[in-house]
């Protein structure tokens, strides 16, 4: 049974406790010998480890992990250039005596699924344009089963069950106030923009039902989410006889909504439905990042580095 969580861990202290493997790696020290680098979560957050001597686990039970995996760790909690990091002593993969509950383990976003689906469906119904209606209406009704389960990434924001629901549920909120403030947007554009600017990630990454993924899909790595995105919506919108202008504005929307070449996207933003949808996803996962490191910072204190956000650690006011 589970009794400590992530968000509880305190430096210089020693547990004995149950996490899930988020993330594995066995690597090689200066000297060649080989070590565990794995990430360890629940449904608080995560953590790095590292078992130095890893070969007293036995190659049958090294063979034997993977995402998803319960484990029993006992551990010294330390830390690394302001990170809170596990350094294994002893490992073992829970059994049924040990009374776990999964739901303990599963990091899930903080609404129903089922309910954040229907939001952006009864969103996408309320578009005026028919067109962008039915293209957005039949890539959700197609991938309906997978998406209200899925992370919106493997280790980043919203990398959590239903995290891509979440994400595009805060997306579509913050668009709808921000059409309100600049008249000159397009809102069904934008809106549409920002149903399916990530939806490839379904294909991009792989996850199990528990929303926890082990890594990228073959063509996710080959190819990612971007180029996977503007081939579905150019194929979807040829079947369905949509405009050649709006096909060309998604597909732009799509292919620029990282901003630079080396986030991914080849194009900057040429219009305004694209350069909004841009900073709205760059703000809901930096806001994600924050509220994530606030849940475990005290009060008045600054929290850990966090690389996504350049390694700033973020302030918890007292009030």
């Amino acid at each position: 049974m589970k009794k400590l969580f992530v968000k509880d861990l305190e430096v210089s202290s020693e547990i004995i406790d149950f996490f899930m493997i988020k993330s594995f790696d066995i690597k090689q020290d200066r000297n060649g010998k080989r070590y565990l680098d794995i990430t360890l979560s629940d449904m608080t957050g995560e953590v790095n480890g590292k078992k130095w001597d890893i070969e007293q686990m036995g190659s049958d039970e090294i063979s034997k992990l993977a995402a998803g995996k319960i484990m029993k760790i006992k551990a010294e909690v330390t830390e690394w250039r302001d990170t809170k990091q596990l350094k294994i002593m002893k490992i073992r993969f829970a059994n049924e005596s040990d009374e776990i509950n999964k739901r303990d383990f599963i990091k899930a976003a903080p609404e129903n699924p089922k309910d954040m689906y229907q939001f952006i469906l009864s969103t996408i119904d309320d578009f005026e344009d028919e067109e962008l209606k039915k293209l957005c209406k039949s890539i959700y009704e197609d991938n309906r089963e997978k998406i209200m389960y899925y992370p919106a990434a493997m280790s980043n924001h919203h990398a959590e069950y239903a995290g891509l629901l979440w994400h595009i549920k805060r997306m579509l909120k913050a668009g709808i106030k921000m059409c309100e403030v600049y008249t000159n947007l397009n809102r069904d554009l934008l809106l549409a923009g920002i149903a399916i600017h990530d939806i490839e990630k379904l294909n991009e990454i792989e996850s199990d039902e528990n929303g926890i993924s082990p890594g990228y899909s073959f063509e996710g790595q080959m190819i990612g989410h971007i180029v996977q995105g503007v081939r579905m919506v150019h194929n979807r919108s040829m079947e369905l006889g949509i405009g050649y202008e709006k096909m060309i504005l998604l597909e732009h929307m799509i292919l620029s909504h990282h901003y630079e070449p080396e986030f991914g996207s080849p194009k900057k933003p040429l219009f305004p439905e694209a350069e909004m949808l841009h900073h709205l996803d760059n703000i809901d996962a930096k806001m994600f990042d924050m509220e994530e490191s606030l849940t475990t910072t005290e009060e008045g204190k600054f929290g850990e580095k966090i690389w996504t956000l350049d390694n700033r650690r973020i302030y918890k006011k007292k009030f």
